[in-house]
Formats: C-alpha cells, structure tokens, sequence
C-alpha cells in the first residue's frame, strides 16, 4: 500500500499534518533550494514533539557530493534522532566515495538516497546505494520550475525505478512538484509513498504556508 510524505518546515505544520493522518513527516525549508536543511535546533524540536507518533526524515541541504562535507552533514541530522536521512545526489566531484564513505552511518540511522528525474540518473546507480547500506530511494525533481515527475520522466522510468528499488529490499518514494492529477496515475506502480509540498500549499507554492484542506483531500485520493 502507498503511504503519503508531506514536507514541512516547522513545529506547526508538522502538527497540521499529523492530524490530517500523512504517513510520514519530512522536514526540509522549500525557500533553501530543492532539499534545503532545517537548522538542527528546529529538527530537534519536531522530533521531540512528534518522535515516534509518526516517522520523521530530515534533508541536509543542496550539498554537492563532497565526502567529508557530507558525511559531517549526515551525522549531525542524525543526532538530532529523526528516522530518515536524505541526501540529494547532486553534481560533485567524487560521487562513489561520497556514498561509500556514508555506510558507517547507515548503522545509525537510515538513509534516503534521492536522484533527480529531471537529470536522467541511471537505474545502475539503486544497486551501488543498495551496496552502501541506503535504506530506500526516492526519485524527485530538482528544477521545480520544469514540471512535475510525471512530466520530466516517462512512466516506463518511472516503473522501471520502482521495479529496481524494490528488487533490492529498498524503500521507494516519487515526488517532485507531485499534483492532484498525477496521483491516480502513479499509484498504479505501487511505490512505497509519494511525497508532497507545493501541492499541500496556498496557491500551490511550495514556500507558502501549508492548506491543510489540500493535505487532507490528497490524504484521501492516496487512501
């Protein structure tokens, strides 16, 4: 069954969603790029509020894959004791030692690798992110202005992607600038969740506050 993720950037939208049943709370600032890191204080917050009523990710911001950078970025979100990491493969310099250098981690906390359908990742890349101990995949979109995931990637991208995360034991997530109309088509490929913001907000802007009546009706469309 597909569950739904609903990102939020503070203590009361986190609230807001909770209460409108979301299965999973992912908290990121929309205004700081596409993943865009909370300050550990506000994260620490929400997971002491919230911990364990429903699982928490966090992001670590639009970080290029440098290792040391990145593995000083996952450690610190993962002290402040959310469920999920997630770290964005962006455009770096040395992309297998990053991820490799993050398996230590992977003990620690679980960690969501997420690759960007707008930037055509090969499906090779789910079985090395297997090998490095990443939890799940999530597949989004990291030019929000261009469309939503169903528009930058074909639906057969899209089921291969599931296909493949699940063949090796991963969690799998779509989102992307994800609206009402592309729920019905997705949720035939059967991904773990889909994942929300822009359409959960006021005039549909991710950087808006949230509308808690388009949380609740995108609730029920994925019930």
């Amino acid at each position: 069954m597909t569950g739904m993720l609903a990102s939020v950037e503070n203590l009361t939208e986190a609230r807001q969603v909770l209460e409108s049943g979301v299965d999973i709370i992912d908290l990121k600032s929309p205004s700081d790029g596409s993943l865009g890191a909370l300050p550990l204080e506000t994260v620490r917050e929400i997971v002491h509020v919230i911990g364990g009523q429903r699982p928490l990710s966090a992001t670590i911001g639009d970080l290029i894959m440098e290792p040391q950078r990145v593995f000083e970025a996952v450690e610190a979100m993962a002290g402040t004791g959310v469920d999920y990491v997630k770290i964005g493969l962006f455009p770096g310099s040395d992309w297998w030692q990053t991820i490799i250098g993050l398996s230590p981690l992977s003990k620690r906390v679980r960690l969501v690798a997420v690759l960007f359908g707008d930037l055509s990742p090969g499906l090779m890349q789910i079985a090395q992110l297997a090998e490095a101990g990443f939890s799940a995949a999530m597949l989004d979109t990291l030019d929000k202005r261009g469309g939503s995931l169903t528009q930058v990637c074909s639906l057969g991208y899209l089921r291969d992607f599931v296909a493949e995360a699940k063949a090796y034991g991963m969690l799998c997530g779509l989102a992307g600038s994800l609206r009402q109309v592309d729920i019905p088509l997705l949720l035939t490929l059967k991904p773990d969740y889909l994942g929300f913001r822009g359409a959960l907000c006021l005039r549909d802007d991710r950087t808006a506050s949230l509308d808690v009546n388009a949380v609740r009706n995108i609730r029920s469309m994925i019930t």
